[in-house]
């Protein structure tokens, strides 16, 4: 496939409500967008990198750099998701920036094919069940009426961000609110040490699916420690950023159960790599996300339909988010999200919308 040249676009996207992490709390998202233009299609993909590196090393000025001066140049003129692939592979790191750029290529790949992502990659249902990632609040009756706004809405699994002061009290309020029959889990984002082993296993009590990330992101040996400790099973996200490492994390016993998070690990051929290593060794996966836009989503939708994806992602509608996606928005329906079945990421932008919420574009000719 011959590549003309592609496009770099910032744009722009308020969210709904602030979205507080053990890291940070985001009001907007800065999302930078590729768009790879060829003789047949042109294909988008979505960095998934945030505004500062405190959710990784990556950011989205850094990606947009790195696109521009180490990734595109090191493109051939002719290639194919794989071949791309290929030739990242000596540029070290700069996951979230290959994945967006393996995106768009694959994106354009699948549209001149007429083959929709979802078959690309293995789907094997046509809607997904979907969760939903909750923020740490300023009290736990703020906490609960969000709660219970997203049950309501009919999502089948409930996450909760946790940190150090903001982790038992709330997991056990919404427990004894919502009782038993909610699916529920918790998120660190790296926030507690191994010293933290005996108030973490307070969290056991709870029947929770997981605890996900407890420990810093470099440390699979003290994650396989803290399995020993505590009932809950434990989840990598952070940690994991290839097969390899997913490799790593079971044979030591530092996980029992995987995110994957395309972007993190630097596109969807390497997601699908993991979702089958996992799969070979019976450890069940699911799909995270980082606040996408409709195009994000629309890939980790058609991810999350691979057998392999067991449990409920955080592949939320659109409307969790974003008052208005820059695409179709996704919409729950009985808790699921359908894998879009056109050619490609089965969807694009609508022009309008997305030239309102444009700040920047850059044009790089192949």
């Amino acid at each position: 496939m011959k590549i003309s040249g592609i496009e770099l676009r910032r744009i722009a996207m308020p969210l709904v409500a602030p979205f507080r992490t053990s890291f940070g709390t985001e009001t907007a998202r800065d999302v930078l967008l590729v768009r790879v233009v060829t003789p047949d299609a042109e294909g988008w993909g979505e960095c998934a990198a945030m505004s500062e590196p405190l959710y990784s090393s990556e950011h989205v000025g850094g990606a947009a750099e790195a696109l521009r001066r180490f990734l595109i140049p090191a493109l051939p003129r002719h290639a194919d998701a794989y071949g791309v692939n290929r030739a990242l592979e000596a540029v070290k790191g700069h996951r979230m920036a290959k994945a967006a750029l393996e995106t768009a290529v694959l994106d354009a790949q699948l549209r001149a094919a007429g083959e929709s992502f979802g078959r690309f990659l293995g789907a094997a249902r046509d809607r997904v069940p979907c969760g939903v990632s909750v923020g740490i609040m300023n009290s736990i009756p703020e906490l609960l009426d969000a709660v219970a706004g997203y049950v309501e809405e009919g999502y089948v699994r409930i996450k909760l961000k946790i940190e150090p002061g903001w982790d038992v009290a709330p997991v056990r309020a919404v427990r004894e609110r919502f009782g038993d029959d909610v699916l529920l889990q918790v998120d660190a984002n790296a926030a507690y040490t191994l010293v933290d082993a005996r108030h973490l296993a307070r969290l056991d009590d709870f029947g929770l699916l997981l605890i996900e990330q407890p420990l810093a992101d470099d440390d699979l040996v003290q994650h396989a420690r803290l399995a020993r400790e505590i009932r809950t099973p434990i989840c990598l996200d952070e940690s994991i950023e290839s097969a390899a490492h997913a490799a790593a994390a079971i044979s030591l016993g530092a996980c029992s159960i995987v995110n994957i998070k395309p972007g993190r690990v630097g596109g969807y051929l390497e997601a699908r790599r993991i979702h089958d290593l996992c799969r070979a060794h019976g450890v069940p996966v699911w799909c995270g996300g980082m606040l996408e836009t409709g195009l994000g989503r629309a890939a980790n939708v058609a991810l999350a339909a691979l057998p392999g994806f067991t449990l409920p992602g955080d592949t939320s509608a659109s409307g969790r988010y974003f008052e208005i996606d820059i695409t179709d928005p996704f919409v729950l329906e009985d808790g699921h999200l359908p894998v879009p079945a056109g050619p490609g990421l089965g969807l694009a932008p609508i022009p309008e919308i997305l030239d309102r919420a444009t700040t920047s574009t850059e044009w790089i000719p192949l």
